[in-house]
């Protein structure tokens, strides 16, 4: 693209360097990133202006430009600004001029995040049912309170380092090249700090443990994770601390088991209860005592519903049901009257002859005969 860089600044082209410098130092006022947060316009005008004050304020680009363009500017390696913080390392010597660090001080112990925290919370299925408030241990960093996260003495202040003035690294121009280099005196930080705090050593943060009340509410989904916002670790030089993460897990019960919002329970019941019915009652996770009627000619295998007596939905919807499932128990052994009846009740089964569908299987009692008969 062709660009009029002394249309830019609003400068002839016979203007002198010092009529170029006042013409940036006025524009750079009005469009700094400072005085306009937020606005990108102004911030890509930021950058034009900067651009045409690099090469106008050079003798030997200005040369270039004025006799070749772009295209000779191109030539040499020149490739502008790519972003404010490339400006802000370029001419920091003149903004210190323009405006000291009043409009853009950018201490180098820059706030950084904390970490995420991430831990697995084992429940029974009880506490899954009921919710639970749980207390959790940990062992993390946490901001210091002596400093309050700054990493200095109380009543110290950072200073800015010298050598790079505050910005952390050190640009060398080469020719038309520039080159950033972290600068060896402050290691990158920008700051130093002469009395750092005691308590952490300047670091803004300590470890310790810490014991921590999270509510998990009913019916939490097993593998669901619950979020802690600002309960990870602290952060570096006063920044925000992490989330907290933790992963439900529950614990096998003796009997219950849960395939989503739904329990199951396999309930045993004899020979006698299945043919003639029966009822019986299961704790259920509530603690309530609920009561299980087994219907008349019940079959091994087969299933009862309980609606609503399942875990409750975190999501606020209908709780689940409980599915019973039904194992017909054979006795191992059988006395002489109660073989005697056994036998008695197959004869009248036979007279009913036997049912046909498919390959014929033996029926219920010939299965029993032969395992008392083991």
């Amino acid at each position: 693209m062709k660009k009029d860089y002394y249309a830019i600044l609003g400068v002839p082209r016979n203007a002198t360097q010092e009529e170029i410098k006042k013409a940036y130092r006025r524009l750079a006022l009005k469009y700094h990133p400072d005085r306009n947060p937020g606005d990108r316009e102004a911030e890509e005008r930021f950058k034009e202006i900067s651009e045409a004050y690099e090469v106008l304020s050079d003798p030997e680009k200005r040369a270039i430009y004025d006799s070749q363009g772009m295209a000779g500017l191109h030539r040499t390696g020149f490739r502008g600004f790519e972003d404010v913080e490339d400006i802000f390392s370029a001419f920091s010597d003149l903004f210190e001029e323009f405006f000291g660090f009043g409009f853009r001080e950018r201490p180098g112990r820059r706030p950084r995040p904390g970490a995420d925290l991430s831990y697995e919370l084992t429940l029974t299925l009880e506490e899954v049912y009921s919710g639970k408030e749980a207390e959790v241990t940990l062992e993390k960093y946490e901001r210091c309170e002596t400093c309050g996260g700054s990493g200095v003495a109380p009543g110290a202040q950072p200073r800015y380092c010298p050598v790079c003035k505050g910005r952390g690294h050190i640009v060398h121009s080469e020719g038309f090249f520039r080159v950033s280099t972290t600068c060896p005196n402050c290691r990158g930080v920008g700051t130093y700090v002469s009395d750092p705090c005691p308590r952490c050593r300047g670091e803004g943060r300590v470890w310790r443990r810490k014991r921590l009340k999270v509510k998990i509410p009913p019916g939490v989904d097993e593998g669901s994770v619950v979020r802690v916002p600002g309960e990870g670790e602290a952060g570096l030089y006063g920044g925000p601390a992490g989330d907290l993460y933790l992963r439900i897990r529950t614990k096998p019960h003796d009997y219950f088991r849960r395939e989503g919002k739904n329990l199951h329970l396999d309930l045993i019941i004899g020979v006698v209860d299945a043919i003639l019915g029966a009822e019986t009652e299961v704790r259920h996770l509530s603690g309530e005592k609920i009561r299980i009627e087994i219907p008349r000619g019940s079959q091994p295998g087969d299933r009862l519903l309980i609606k609503g007596k399942g875990l409750p939905d975190p999501r606020g919807g209908e709780p689940g049901d409980l599915i019973v499932h039904l194992e017909v128990r054979l006795p191992g052994r059988v006395n002489r009257e109660q073989e005697e009846l056994l036998r008695r009740f197959a004869e009248l089964e036979k007279s009913r002859g036997p049912e046909v569908k498919g390959r014929r299987k033996k029926s219920f009692w010939e299965r029993l005969f032969r395992e008392t008969e083991k």
